[in-house]
């Protein structure tokens, strides 16, 4: 038997053994919720956003549940729906941080800088630790125009993770855009080093200012 043969195997044991739990808990909103999210890993997406809303229905305050239905709409390209499922865990807490950096990723998919901006504002206010939405942040003030900002927002990312590939990019983009070449191509250059694929020909656009 091959490893996937037997990863796929066991997924499937865990599968009819929550299924079975859900069967014989029908109104328990974590069994419902961990089989959501094994079916997910199986790649059972329909069967992953019945259990969801499944959870919603016996929990309509079930904070988990409307992250992961959030994120499943998202992935799907469905942003309005994803957009609605984040507000309403906002409306049952609206201290979490990460519905919040979601609507950011949201309104930056439909182009809405500054409301994606806000968005982040709120997330890093909850949670002033958030790598990824001081990083996501960075890339709204850039298409926003607001390349100081942009910059402060991805120092803010690699304070927290010196070793985060994409705020040295960020970095690197707000740099160049406030003609500093020098500094924007060792920015470059560290999130190259850490694996970022920077795009060639922004390391070429610079190479040509420094030239």
């Amino acid at each position: 038997m091959t490893e996937q043969n037997k990863k796929q195997e066991d997924l499937s044991a865990v599968i009819a053994e929550l299924e079975a739990k859900c069967a014989e808990l029908p109104n328990n909103v974590i069994a419902h919720h961990h089989l959501a999210l094994v079916y997910r890993k199986a790649g059972r997406t329909a069967d992953a956003l019945r259990e969801l809303h499944k959870c919603l229905e016996l929990d309509d305050h079930s904070i988990e549940a409307y992250i992961n239905l959030g994120a499943f709409y998202f992935e799907q390209g469905e942003l309005d729906k994803a957009l609605a499922v984040n507000q309403k865990a906002i409306a049952v807490l609206p201290t979490l941080a990460q519905a919040h950096a979601n609507l950011g990723l949201i309104w930056q998919q439909k182009g809405e800088a500054e409301k994606a901006i806000a968005a982040y504002q709120e997330a890093v206010q909850h949670d002033p630790k958030m790598i990824t939405a001081w990083v996501n942040m960075a890339t709204a003030h850039i298409m926003a125009g607001e390349f100081d900002l942009a910059e402060k927002a991805a120092r803010e990312g690699i304070k927290l993770n010196p070793d985060f590939a994409m705020a040295h990019n960020n970095l690197a983009v707000a740099l160049f855009y406030q003609k500093q070449p020098e500094k924007a191509l060792a920015a470059a250059e560290k999130a190259q080093a850490l694996g970022y694929p920077v795009d060639p020909r922004f390391l070429t656009a610079i190479r040509q200012e420094l030239a």
